[in-house]
């Protein structure tokens, strides 16, 4: 099967007026041009790589992101659609699958520098071929509420769709009615 363009994965996008519980517009973006944005050093632990690969489309042929400024959530969420080669999402997503096996903390830099992070995986919602999810936490300043972050991780056929949904302290999670109709318009997209 033809793996998904750019352009078709745009179109598999939320549109303004899809997404009640976020604010428009809610423009769909492809990534910088390689060697455009900032780059930073490999994180600690490199078994942990996958958990980043996946949420950046990392080796997709195509792949689109999207921000949702929520209604109830000021930190808001997000969500990159990612098409891969025949056979490249399932070998990556079972790479992300062990590395959640093992992966439970790592350190890296960032645009506001030295980071630690704490991962936990959860329950992934039943949506497509196969799903994980897992959260990240970063200690703030003393008297600041972490930052927490969910990621939920689903393949598809041949693309990999990442959800994600920053708080502090709550815990908070992406709307999983979302997912749902995020992973059908994927799926549908690439039925014969």
């Amino acid at each position: 099967m033809t793996p998904l363009t750019a352009a078709q994965l745009k179109g598999l996008a939320f549109k303004d007026g899809e997404v009640p519980q976020a604010h428009e517009p809610m423009g769909v973006q492809e990534p910088q041009p390689k060697g455009s944005g900032r780059s930073f050093p490999p994180i600690s632990v490199p078994a942990c790589q996958p958990l980043l690969d996946a949420r950046n489309g990392e080796g997709s042929i195509a792949h689109v992101f999207q921000i949702f400024n929520w209604k109830k959530n000021v930190m808001g969420g997000s969500s990159t659609l990612a098409s891969y080669e025949e056979g490249e999402a399932t070998r990556r997503f079972a790479a992300l699958k062990q590395a959640l096996t093992t992966c439970r903390a790592y350190e890296g830099d960032g645009y506001v520098g030295r980071f630690e992070v704490t991962v936990r995986t959860e329950a992934a919602p039943q949506v497509g071929d196969e799903a994980v999810a897992f959260r990240e936490i970063i200690p703030m300043k003393p008297g600041q509420a972490d930052r927490n972050e969910q990621f939920v991780v689903v393949r598809t056929g041949n693309t990999i769709a990442r959800f994600s949904e920053l708080s502090t302290a709550k815990g908070l999670s992406f709307p999983t009615e979302l997912i749902s109709r995020q992973v059908e318009r994927l799926r549908d997209a690439q039925r014969p």
